[in-house]
């Protein structure tokens, strides 16, 4: 077997790779790289479930970066049981070709009891009082208090929200780092996720002056990699979820329902509003450009397809055909899937009176939200001193005090300037693969079913 570091750098695109990432240019020019078919939704979840099982969304069951659980009436995004993913994993097939591989997961998504060998993933702890507090999870758990050990607590506020910046990327890869030199696996999954933050804040424009920041960046905690893979004679091959595109604004796909008399709210003692999935008619799950519409009587499902279409900034919307043609259908999607135009996203808001927005509407609160909430990436405009407002709430609870870190607008959906989901219509601003190995990558484009036969590749070709 030969060792195989797999590095996924979020948001990097053909167009991306140049000037700013001298790192990443020179191993595509000593290897090889290939545009990614990936899949839809091209999010998260889905990306990596497709590309670690080498399944369609119908076969894994990932469709979205959570979903609709009709059993519990309730969404839930961003849960982490690696048995949620359906499928022999790669390093399942691995371990049947040799009884002697094994396996790194450094932070790819659905990383609690997995069967890798080595794992982390972040992991808040929530204690009673209400408060957040940075963690993570590792397998075996020694390896926890191992990397707290050598490089301090998981940096949870820049992984995620209005902080969110170099510094989660920079733990992740010496954490990579460490169980490579300690643990010396076959096979290294890690995950560098600092270029999505300002992809979705600033947009894909390369004049930006950050942009071309954050590319020099995140190059050189690949270059980092890239050195001690080199060092210790492994394979390399770098890969992306998705390519990021140009956003104006959002679709407000579960107000039009609303309106519509189909969605159904739950009016609480303090006058807010919670979505109420069970009473509802019709609701979306919206995800970035991909929304799954959850029909509860099947006799209006054409009904509801017709509203949906008529939205500006609809593109397309898949009943049951249209879900088997695009690797959907499955009993987790909603009876249709909204697509939208490329330069539109789907928003999670449901409320028509901003007073009756949800509390944690203003907070980063990935787990309450049913929908991907891009804004929080941002700090409330509103916000007159947002640093000294943020830090006296912080202040606040670390002396005891129940303090909601309300920071967040619940209606700002144009500050986010760049989104993804949908197949984006050039290649180029798409995901790749670029491989050290020239010879394993195929002449055109590489499928996203076909990168977990083509990691085998590397490691046992």
């Amino acid at each position: 077997m030969k060792k195989t570091l797999v590095i996924l750098v979020v948001g990097l695109a053909p167009h991306l790779v140049g000037r700013d990432t001298p790192h990443l240019k020179k191993l595509a020019e000593r290897g090889a790289l290939r545009s990614l078919d990936t899949v839809t939704p091209a999010v998260t979840c889905t990306a990596q479930a497709t590309l670690l099982t080498g399944l369609m969304p119908s076969d894994h069951g990932v469709v979205a970066n959570g979903w609709y659980f009709r059993d519990l009436r309730e969404i839930m995004l961003w849960r982490q049981p690696n048995n949620l993913v359906q499928g022999e994993k790669v390093w399942e097939a691995g371990r049947k070709r040799n009884p002697d591989f094994t396996c790194a997961k450094m932070f790819w998504w659905y990383n609690m009891y997995s069967s890798a060998d080595w794992s982390a993933t972040p992991r808040p702890m929530y204690p009673a009082d209400g408060r957040k507090i940075p963690d993570h999870y590792a397998f075996p758990p020694e390896l926890h208090d191992e990397l707290d050990a050598a490089l301090g607590p998981f940096p949870l506020f820049k992984f995620w929200g209005p902080l969110a910046d170099i510094t989660s990327s920079e733990w992740i890869a010496k954490a990579t780092l460490h169980v490579m030199q300690t643990r010396d696996p076959t096979l290294t999954l890690t995950y560098l996720p600092h270029l999505d933050y300002n992809l979705q804040r600033l947009g894909p424009d390369l004049d930006h002056p950050r942009l071309r920041a954050d590319l020099r960046e995140v190059d050189a905690l690949c270059g980092e990699l890239i050195e001690e893979a080199d060092r210790t004679g492994r394979r390399i091959i770098v890969v992306s979820e998705y390519g990021i595109t140009k956003a104006t604004d959002a679709v407000h796909i579960n107000r039009a329902l609303r309106e519509a008399g189909l969605l159904a709210v739950r009016r609480e003692e303090h006058g807010r509003e919670t979505l109420d999935c069970g009473a509802s008619t019709a609701f979306a799950m919206a995800d970035h450009q991909i929304a799954h519409v959850h029909v509860e009587d099947a006799a209006r499902i054409r009904e509801v397809k017709a509203l949906i279409e008529s939205l500006d900034g609809v593109e397309q919307v898949w009943d049951a055909e249209g879900k088997r043609a695009h690797g959907l259908d499955h009993p987790r999607s909603g009876e249709l899937v909204a697509v939208s135009k490329p330069d539109r996203w789907f928003s999670y808001y449901y409320w028509l009176d901003p007073d009756r927005a949800p509390d944690f509407a203003r907070t980063v609160d990935i787990h309450r939200k049913p929908g991907y909430d891009p804004v929080e990436l941002f700090i409330d405009p509103q916000i007159r001193h947002p640093k000294l407002t943020a830090a006296m709430k912080l202040a606040k609870r670390k002396a005891g005090f129940r303090q909601l870190l309300d920071i967040i607008s619940p209606s700002a959906t144009h500050l986010v300037k760049g989104t993804h989901g949908r197949i984006t219509d050039n290649p180029d601003e798409g995901p790749l693969v670029i491989s050290s190995e020239p010879d394993a990558l195929p002449d055109g484009r590489v499928a996203a079913t076909d990168f977990k036969s083509l990691v085998l590749r590397h490691v046992f070709d």
